[in-house]
């Protein structure tokens, strides 16, 4: 069996301020300092995955890079078994490989809370000003939208390490077969206490092994299809845009609601209108 490995940041042990997730290249609040640093963590908490997933018998991994730019880990400091994806245009996004075959398994790394959510280190769901996604009723994040992802090729999510306050959300809407490992406690948005980085590592190592162990049982997160579909937003100009895309209709005065008939439809819906809604709001 093959697994991937969705690899965010936000969720990385030590993270607790934008500046750490940043990459320099775009200017602003930046640190060259801080990001290689994070990003270092990030490659160690991936590797520490993979490491756990082979012990476990997977027979190939794949590491998706899935923070920002989507050029944040460090080969070097990767497993030799292991492939990698780098680039941010990818079909499948956060989790491109769960579509090949012979992959069984999907695990998360680095990831966060959903927008909104008290105490979450960093909290938000794909872009700084989406406010919130319902999918069939239920409110989610990343890691619900990439689980249904996964789902439509039949990949169930056994492992999720992050924030305490994004296990507990993964572990409500995703359930117990979801083998978490939080690496760190949020104290707001901006702070956390934080495991040592070589525990965390350790730990992830460990979490991964026995999730991928029981894989076999796991099973694939789906919704009831067609499902109704929302975003909301924090200005109701981004309504205003997503609003004009036929199929999408205005629910209230930040919301836009949608259709999707399976969960392929539902991603690309929502990443067409998470640009969409990128308009000036300075007129």
């Amino acid at each position: 069996m093959k697994v991937v490995i969705s690899v965010d940041m936000e969720g990385v042990c030590g993270v607790a301020s934008w500046v750490q997730v940043s990459p320099p290249e775009f200017g602003g609040l930046v640190s060259g300092t801080e990001y290689q640093a994070a990003r270092e963590r990030m490659t160690r908490e991936a590797a520490a995955a993979a490491e756990g997933a082979i012990m476990g018998g997977a027979t190939g991994v794949l590491i998706n890079d899935s923070h920002d730019t989507m050029r944040n880990l460090i080969p070097e400091l990767l497993p030799q078994q292991v492939r990698f994806t780098s680039g941010n245009d990818k079909p499948l996004s956060m989790v491109q490989g769960v579509q090949e075959d012979g992959v069984g398994a999907l695990l998360f790394v680095g990831y966060h809370a959903r927008a909104g959510s008290p105490l979450g280190p960093l909290a938000h769901t794909w872009n700084g000003f989406i406010r919130n996604v319902r999918v069939g009723g239920i409110d989610t994040g990343e890691y619900g939208v990439n689980a249904l992802l996964a789902g439509h090729y039949d990949v169930p999510v056994v492992f999720a390490s992050g924030d305490d306050v994004a296990m507990a959300e993964i572990s409500a809407e995703l359930g117990e077969q979801v083998v978490t490992v939080a690496v760190k406690e949020g104290l707001s948005t901006y702070a956390a206490i934080h495991l040592h980085p070589a525990e965390a590592q350790k730990r992830i190592r460990e979490g991964a092994e026995h999730a991928v162990r029981a894989a076999k049982n796991a099973q694939p997160y789906i919704t009831r299809w067609p499902a109704p579909c929302q975003i909301s937003f924090d200005h109701q100009a981004r309504a205003d845009a997503c609003a004009r895309v036929p199929g999408v209709t205005r629910v209230d005065a930040v919301t836009v609601g949608w259709s999707s008939e399976n969960a392929y439809h539902l991603f690309q819906t929502f990443r067409m209108l998470a640009t969409v809604a990128g308009v000036r709001l300075n007129g």
